[in-house]
């Protein structure tokens, strides 16, 4: 009897180990079926590129989705073993993850301490961020109108618009913050006005898109994640003063675009199916925060 169950674990040996040689990835590969899956042709000019100098062979342990990618979230992404991490936003505090804006550069004391905890780790942290937007629909506009509820309330014609059951800006305002847990949230407005149609427009299209919603004669508010005090702030702060009907919430960066990400984790986990696929938010920068004892 025992030398016939020697024989079996002889014999289903080889197919154990390439069961188990079956599930191992790469960073690389996990990259190339995004890439795949996402339905655009990939071009050279992107930032949807690896960050940090990872290797692109390293085998997947887990992967990380986030908004983005700090000190924090790589911290947590570790402590769980996932060494892949899927990033939203630049991992080095300039678009195209360079130094140059820092006056010290690469020896910035704060960068360099990043850097050197990526390598430390094995870490490979890839951005995904322009064909994210850009696959159809929009994968950060997907996510953000699943979690407010609000798919029924959208313009056939543009995604962005949306006529929505008739409150006013401080309702909503509140409905807004409780929905994607804002811990600060700046409006510009007469909470008490009434509002109906909106232009929604996460993260930071820039002052030429968002003047571009608030001059539709039927908008009354734009919802914007972060934007540039005298530009789109000062804008609506004058057609309010000159008597205009129109309203502006600014959610801040990440809450505005980080529900986007949860929906590329569930995207990610249809065709990833070797290593877990975890969704890690980016905590919002604005709530309280206590530094750690060095």
């Amino acid at each position: 009897m025992k030398r016939f169950a020697a024989i079996l674990i002889l014999f289903f040996l080889p197919a154990i180990a390439f069961a188990q040689a079956a599930k191992e990835i790469t960073s690389n590969e996990v990259i190339d079926r995004i890439k795949k899956n996402v339905g655009l042709e990939w071009r050279a000019d992107t930032v949807d590129t690896i960050k940090g100098g990872g290797d692109p062979k390293t085998k997947v342990t887990g992967i990380a989705v986030t908004m983005m990618a700090t000190m924090d979230v790589l911290q947590r992404a570790v402590a769980k073993n996932e060494n892949l991490i899927i990033t939203h936003e630049p991992t080095f505090y300039d678009h195209l993850d360079t130094s140059k804006e820092l006056p010290q550069g690469d020896n910035d004391p704060v960068f360099a301490e990043k850097q050197k905890f990526i390598e430390d780790h094995h870490l490979v942290v890839w951005r995904f961020h322009d064909y994210w937007h850009m696959r159809h629909p929009d994968g950060i506009l997907t996510g953000v109108i699943k979690k407010l509820g609000w798919e029924k309330f959208q313009d056939p014609d543009n995604p962005h618009l949306f006529t929505i059951p008739e409150t006013t800006v401080g309702q909503l305002s509140d409905e807004l913050k409780k929905k994607l847990g804002i811990y600060v949230m700046r409006v510009v407005a007469d909470r008490d006005m009434k509002v109906k149609r909106v232009a929604l427009s996460p993260g930071s299209a820039g002052f030429h898109r968002e003047a571009g919603a608030l001059e539709m004669p039927d908008i009354d508010l734009l919802i914007a994640g972060e934007s540039r005090e005298w530009e789109t702030v000062e804008y609506v702060a004058d057609a309010i003063a000159q008597g205009r009907h129109k309203a502006l919430i600014l959610l801040s960066h990440v809450p505005s675009e980080q529900p986007g990400m949860d929906e590329c984790t569930t995207w990610l986990r249809t065709f990833v199916t070797e290593v877990p696929v975890e969704f890690v938010p980016t905590k919002d920068p604005f709530a309280p925060l206590k530094s750690p004892q060095k």
